[in-house]
């Protein structure tokens, strides 16, 4: 593409997004509805009951999720929320147990997520038990109350989100789970706990964005992340998995329930499968296929997702289960019935992410930035006009900058962008060239007049970063985030513009966190509790610190061999102690848990000079769970 063609092509695409500025609402009108899939009739398809009241506790009485409280979304549509958004709500709040086929139940609206159940031979089989162990053993009570106190004879997790395996001790409460299978892919323990050991805390803040969790349910508020409605905040735990599916083509049986089983590593997950009861004539699709655009991105923070995988897994899913599935159902949202309208479906989930990323690589090519690849791809009509592709939680803006981040990292390849200002002294410069802070916020307020929201938001965030007690640039950007909120049919985004208004006008608040049990700790290994140690060196502090120390961890397995230096915490595991170490600690994995937790040495034997370990630990950073986001 020479010069100007891309000049060209690139004021195009601005012009086109200026006048979406304008309007964000006209969107509405040019795409599909739902129910011309039959979408609100499959979301009510099948209802057998709901828990009354739609509120689920824990142990100490707190509330731990309350689908009551979108009892708003009954009315009508508001000027507050996007209309296509305020649709998905109204969908994805359904609650209760839900007959899917013969002997396939799910209950759905206790969790983001849905627990699905499978009648087998002597029991049932349990898929994804939600986030919290509460919730789960809600949604197992509700099923029990009208299909009878089966036992459960198996457990599924479909991948290593939290949302399909941390309400697991509500299915198996700790002992009770016995020879019970539990099957999992490939590489599922190590990725279920890998993202908590290193920007866990990162992405724990920003998912209270993501998912609004500080925000009032409500019209003006929190009204749904796309997905689900929102993440419960009770117990996680993790019950390991006994059976692993590595390859395409396995069939494993449980409780007299014959299952046939495709991998999808690297997709929506790096480790994930779907899966196809062929007597039952039903096929899972896991968290590969659902009634939205998904993240290849998550705004929450991850690793990129690789969407030219993702497409090719479903188009092998079409061809593995096209003719064998009378109804497909996903671990979020409703199924999809008849063989039709299932091939259909995934086919068009297909090519949603293979046009994303073919597309953007093609302009990458072409010598785009991936803002400006956001800001000039548009879907094919055929895609664009499905409800299923429409970007309720992931969104064609941030999964195109994904995409370019997966090939091409953060540098656009403008020198002018290699070495920029951090945002404090960057903003300072600019409200300076601007003449000052009245007048770039006049300026701002302008902008947003004119409907042009996002550049009065990228001034007055200047404003707000060169002065942040300027209570005026504040009320102002949080005035522009909350336009910005409510045209949103992204929910994700809407979350995300909505929390940075709040916190502007009332600072950080705490948000409701679910609790890790014992169980999820005692899941890592000891190199990824040493690894969790090691991301919180503090290494300006520890830079003239050098210190050996020893684990000795039978029970583990083998001798840890820590060296701290040049603010850097190394080690290598071995059959036997080093003669030179500093200090050797003999201890079991508990043991070491409880260390790290700040509950002490206890009964761990400790042999050598025990202040190395005092200094260690008091080189390490306790990360900030309510770092600011809008604010310096």
């Amino acid at each position: 593409m020479s010069p100007l063609d891309r000049r060209g092509f690139v004021a195009a695409a601005g012009a086109a997004a200026a006048a979406v500025t304008v309007n964000p609402l006209a969107a509405a009108a040019v795409t599909g509805t739902p129910g011309s899939g039959g979408d609100f009739e499959d979301a009510d398809r099948g209802f057998v009951a709901a828990l009354t009241p739609g509120v689920v506790r824990n142990a100490e009485g707190r509330v731990v999720w309350d689908n009551d409280a979108y009892g708003f979304l009954e009315g009508e549509t508001p000027r507050s929320v996007h209309p296509a958004l305020w649709l998905q709500s109204r969908l994805a709040v359904k609650q209760g147990l839900y007959e899917v086929a013969d002997r396939i139940y799910q209950v759905r609206g206790l969790d983001v997520s849905n627990m699905t159940i499978v009648e087998g031979a002597t029991g049932i089989i349990v898929i994804d038990p939600l986030i919290s162990a509460e919730t789960a053993s809600a949604a197992l009570g509700l099923y029990r109350r009208h299909r009878g106190a089966r036992k459960v004879t198996g457990m599924i997790y479909t991948h290593p989100h939290v949302d399909h395996f941390g309400g697991s001790r509500g299915v198996l409460p700790g002992g009770a789970e016995g020879d019970v299978p539990v099957l999992a892919p490939a590489g599922f323990m190590e990725h279920a706990v890998s993202e908590n050991v290193y920007a866990g805390p990162a992405m724990r803040r920003r998912a209270s964005y993501m998912f609004g969790a500080v925000l009032p349910k409500s019209p003006v508020g929190q009204v749904g992340c796309g997905l689900g409605q929102a993440v419960s905040t009770g117990t996680v735990g993790l019950v390991p998995p006994t059976r692993e599916v590595s390859r395409t083509g396995q069939v494993e049986t449980v409780d007299g329930v014959r299952i046939e089983f495709q991998m999808t590593p690297g997709a929506e997950a790096h480790a994930e499968m779907n899966f196809l009861f062929p007597e039952l004539r039903a096929v899972c699709m896991a968290e590969n296929a659902t009634h939205t655009m998904h993240n290849v991105i998550t705004l929450r923070g991850a690793q990129v997702r690789d969407a030219r995988l993702w497409a090719r897994y479903l188009g092998e899913s079409v061809e593995l289960f096209g003719g064998r599935a009378d109804v497909a159902f996903a671990s979020h949202h409703w199924p999809t019935w008849g063989g039709r309208d299932i091939a259909e479906w995934l086919g068009l989930q297909r090519d949603l992410y293979a046009y994303l990323h073919d597309q953007t690589v093609r302009l990458i090519n072409q010598g785009l930035t991936g803002r400006e690849i956001a800001e000039s791809l548009e879907l094919p009509p055929a895609l664009r006009r499905v409800w299923a592709n429409r970007g309720f939680y992931g969104s064609l803006s941030h999964n195109v900058k994904g995409i370019y981040q997966r090939y091409m990292g953060w540098f656009d390849g403008n020198p002018a962008h290699l070495w920029e200002h951090p945002p404090v002294a960057e903003a300072k410069r600019y409200v300076a060239a601007l003449g000052g802070c009245a007048a770039t916020v006049a300026k701002a307020r302008g902008f947003a007049r004119e409907g042009d929201l996002r550049f009065a938001a990228t001034l007055l965030n200047h404003v707000v970063f060169a002065d942040p007690s300027h209570r005026g640039a504040r009320e102002e950007l949080a005035a522009v985030y909350t336009r910005l909120g409510r045209a949103a049919e992204n929910a994700v985004w809407r979350n995300f513009y909505l929390s940075g208004a709040l916190e502007l006008r009332e600072g950080v608040e705490p948000a409701p966190a679910s609790a890790a049990g014992a169980d999820l700790l005692m899941a890592l290994s000891v190199d990824q509790l040493i690894d969790s140690v090691a991301v919180r060196v503090n290494g300006p502090r520890a830079w003239d610190v050098r210190l050996t120390m020893d684990w000795d961890m039978p029970s583990s397995g083998g001798v840890w061999w820590l060296t701290l230096a040049n603010g850097v915490l190394s080690y290598r595991s071995g059959a036997g102690r080093r003669p030179d170490a500093g200090v050797t600690l003999t201890m079991t994995k508990p043991q070491l848990v409880a260390l790290l937790g700040g509950k002490g040495l206890g009964d761990v034997v400790v042999e050598g000079d025990v202040s190395l370990l005092r200094t260690l630990l008091g080189v390490l950073d306790s990360p900030d769970p309510m770092f600011p986001i809008v604010t310096p």
